[in-house]
């Protein structure tokens, strides 16, 4: 299947919300307990700022399969931004939130952030190993976060 990776936009909060719904719902994979409603996504996508780079995948039927967006964070430094990485359960491992990440280092980029931040659950193994093999290296231990431990990871651009 071919994909399209382009920026998302206010029509894809509601596809957006189905994906990291049921990813919350999954448990164990994100700090969210809670569901998210598109109207929650839209928020978030309007307060984030010019800084923020907001990324979806769709899939040659048209179908939004993964999230990816970075933003400025209030705990981090001007230079570094947060990345959060979301991809369909049923859509796993075939290459889709590298393919998110390719564009969205070229965008951290053109903000002129100098490094990424992914705060990953630390029983999230498959997280780790995604950023871990994308050269995110673990810079920092979260223990007393809430909901879950959490380690952050970094990547310098």
């Amino acid at each position: 299947m071919t994909r399209d990776i382009r920026p998302a936009g206010p029509a894809d909060r509601d596809a957006m919300a189905g994906i990291l719904n049921r990813i919350i719902q999954a448990g164990g994979l994100t700090a969210r307990t809670r569901p998210v409603s598109a109207e929650e996504i839209g928020d978030w996508m309007r307060t984030a700022g010019d800084r923020s780079a907001w990324h979806v995948v769709a899939e040659a039927d048209g179908a939004i399969r993964g999230v990816q967006w970075i933003a400025p964070h209030p705990e981090l430094p001007p230079e570094a931004c947060d990345i959060a990485t979301f991809v369909s359960l049923a859509e796993r491992g075939r290459g889709l939130g590298t393919a998110l990440l390719q564009v969205t280092l070229e965008a951290a980029r053109e903000r002129d952030y100098g490094w990424i931040n992914a705060c990953v659950r630390r029983d999230n193994a498959g997280a780790r190993a995604f950023y871990g093999s994308r050269g995110f290296v673990h810079w920092r231990d979260w223990p007393d976060a809430p909901v879950a431990p959490r380690i952050l990871m970094r990547r310098d651009l």
